[in-house]
């Protein structure tokens, strides 16, 4: 049974925005032997480990990175596990562990859930200068951490663990998991060149990095793979790799899935949209170039659905055309609003719940939507009629405008952030 006395024990878990905080200085610095202020360090190193239904696993593994970790950093590192409300109760078993282990620390999350979500939450209660990440799942060696520390020690700003250098590889994977996984790399080297070409395995989990590269900078990520975000918003200038043999799992279940495969895509996407070249152009103009590209997406998918039912009233069922037109358009209206609300503006749309607040929305976009139509009429006339554009050309031209159009007035009024409601606190 979990005592009142044991979850006093645990850590809070922080919230609002995603980001490593910088470690406070003290109100007199010290100085060192150069006469130069510096920051209080609690511990040198603090290490992540998220867990979900890990319970046959924890023990073994806290036992494992303690015993190396005291060799190298005695009295000078945290482990902090950090569980997603595990349903076998690994947060529990971890939190009984630290009576034998005084650097361990727990955190049980019940708000929020997800590997780098987890990662982060970490980082943002730890103490330490070199902040770290390790699976709870013993597949990522514990031996390992010493010689990505001994990297940070000689200048690295970030070490990862890479299964593709020399020393690295994997145990025993399938042919299809490892296409998989070389595909996904080389999709990272197609949308992400940059990023994805600085390191061997940008797909890995186990890594260290200095506080100082990250710390204050917001993260934005999705699914398992927070070293992408470290590598694409991150300060770093120098790299280090340290190979290992991914092993396969001793006890659980993977939580590999397809769903992670799409979320990397995903965060590729994000990426590439708000760094480099397409970053510094969306805060120059102050346009959400990714939503917006979201949001066209959206559009053209709606146009499948007009012309699709069009096709099927009109042309199958004999319907009229101007009813079938008008049927055809609002379902596509419909459907664009239901991408929209679940993609698009997703992150708006879980702080406005409430099916008062959702059909608020819809009605609202459905007139956004009708004067767009009106617009799109009166600029087709004036490029062809007025100016005398080729009429394809003009068509598109409207398009382009409308889209836009349709884009910033439901970004300012649909879907407005000034509505949201304050978060859950966790």
């Amino acid at each position: 049974m979990f005592t009142k006395a044991q979850q006093q024990t645990l850590l809070p878990v922080p919230s609002g925005l995603l980001q490593a905080p910088r470690l406070p200085r003290s109100p007199e610095p010290p100085l060192n032997s150069n006469g130069v202020t510096s920051l209080i360090c609690p511990v040198k190193f603090s290490l992540i480990v998220p867990t979900y239904n890990e319970r046959d696993n924890i023990e073994k593994l806290v036992q494992q990175l303690s015993r190396v970790l005291d060799q190298v950093l005695p009295d000078d590192y945290e482990l902090i596990v950090v569980d997603d409300d595990s349903r076998d109760r690994t947060w529990e078993l971890a939190s009984q562990l630290m009576a034998s282990y005084p650097s361990l620390r727990v955190m049980r999350r019940q708000q929020e859930k997800g590997l780098s979500t987890a990662v982060i939450r970490g980082w943002q209660v730890a103490k330490g200068e070199v902040l770290g990440v390790i699976d709870g799942d013993l597949q990522h060696p514990p031996d390992i951490v010493p010689q990505l520390l001994g990297a940070i020690a000689n200048g690295a700003d970030l070490a990862v663990a890479s299964r593709h250098v020399d020393g690295g590889g994997v145990s025993s994977w399938s042919l299809t998991r490892r296409i998989l996984s070389r595909g996904a790399q080389i999709l990272g080297l197609v949308l992400l060149p940059r990023v994805v070409s600085s390191v061997s395995d940008p797909m890995s989990g186990y890594f260290v990095v200095r506080r100082s590269a990250i710390a204050g900078q917001i993260l934005h990520p999705l699914g398992y793979k927070i070293l992408l975000e470290v590598l694409g918003r991150g300060e770093i200038n120098q790299l280090a790799e340290v190979g290992y043999v991914f092993q396969e799992r001793e006890a659980g279940r993977s939580k590999v899935t397809w769903k992670q495969y799409v979320d990397y895509l995903h965060h590729l996407l994000r990426l590439r949209l708000s760094t480099g070249r397409l970053g510094w152009l969306s805060q120059r103009l102050e346009f959400p170039i990714g939503r917006f590209l979201r949001f066209a997406a959206v559009g053209l998918s709606g146009l499948v659905v007009d012309m699709g039912l069009l096709y099927l009233l009109h042309g199958l069922f004999g319907l009229g055309l101007t009813r079938s037109a008008i049927a055809a358009s609002e379902l596509a209206i419909l459907n664009n609003f239901l991408w929209n609300d679940r993609w698009t503006f997703q992150d708006v749309a879980k702080r406005q719940r409430g099916n008062r607040t959702v059909l608020k929305r819809l009605i609202k976009f459905n007139v956004v939507c009708l004067m767009g139509v009106i617009l799109k009429v009166l600029l087709l006339n004036l490029l062809f009629n007025g100016l005398h554009i080729n009429a394809y050309l003009a068509n598109f031209l409207a398009i382009v405008v409308v889209t836009i159009w349709n884009f910033w007035l439901n970004l300012k009024l649909s879907w407005r952030v000034t509505e949201m409601q304050p978060s859950p606190k966790a």
